[in-house]
């Protein structure tokens, strides 16, 4: 799975779940003040994530996440990374 992957992935996830318009989604979109995602969205988001890297997702790894990026990166080493 290719950043590109888990990024369109995130995209389609944000406007099913959350009714964010694609094009307000960007890379570098703050989850919380670019698309009001609060702390309650960002636990479903996670929830909506989880089948992508196939094992339980902590809470603490996305502890510094604020953007869209951050996500496809965090996301992309736990499905890249064993021993995350």
């Amino acid at each position: 799975m290719t950043k590109d992957d888990i990024y369109q992935r995130i995209v389609s996830i944000l406007h099913e779940t959350f009714d964010i318009a694609p094009e307000r989604i960007s890379p570098t979109s703050t989850l919380n003040g670019d698309l009001d995602i609060d702390s309650i969205d960002a636990v479903d988001l996670i929830v909506q994530l989880k089948p992508l890297v196939g094992k339980r997702l902590q809470p603490d790894a996305f502890k510094s996440v604020r953007t869209v990026q951050d996500v496809v990166d965090a996301l992309y080493q736990l499905v890249h990374d064993p021993a995350a």
